[in-house]
């Protein structure tokens, strides 16, 4: 009879266990937060795009519907924003209205203008569509 005597140490496995080290570990949280802010980065860009798309100019319906309440027009110059008109909906834009008056036609001509002072438009008149 043959006896074998274990040489292990009390308290060690007969299995080896394998496991990740710290350093494999910190590697692999560095790589997955940098693909994790580099697909928020792209989430942010998409949203500002998106936004930018959405905002809106005036109308120069609106604006004469508003200011033309009678059907007589008085000759002058009167400028505004439109904040009175429609709050928060045309933030950075101004508005001109001229009226002239021909006295060999006996008519009116009433000019729109409409001015953008937002960052990207500082100062630009809008084009007149009426």
């Amino acid at each position: 009879m043959i006896i074998r005597l274990n040489k292990r140490p009390v308290g060690a496995s007969s299995e080896q266990t394998n496991a990740f080290t710290l350093l494999e570990v910190i590697i692999a949280c560095a790589i997955f937060f940098m693909v994790a802010f580099a697909v928020l980065q792209l989430v942010i860009q998409g949203l500002g795009a998106a936004r930018s798309l959405q905002q809106r100019e005036p109308d120069a319906g609106l604006l004469a519907a508003t200011l033309s309440k009678t059907n007589r027009l008085e000759e002058g110059t009167e400028s505004g924003d439109f904040e009175d008109i429609a709050p928060g909906l045309y933030t950075g834009y101004s508005w001109e209205r001229h009226v002239r008056r021909s006295a060999a036609t006996a008519s009116s001509r009433l000019i729109l203008s409409f001015i953008t002072t937002s960052r990207e438009g500082r100062g630009r008149v809008l084009p007149n569509r009426t």
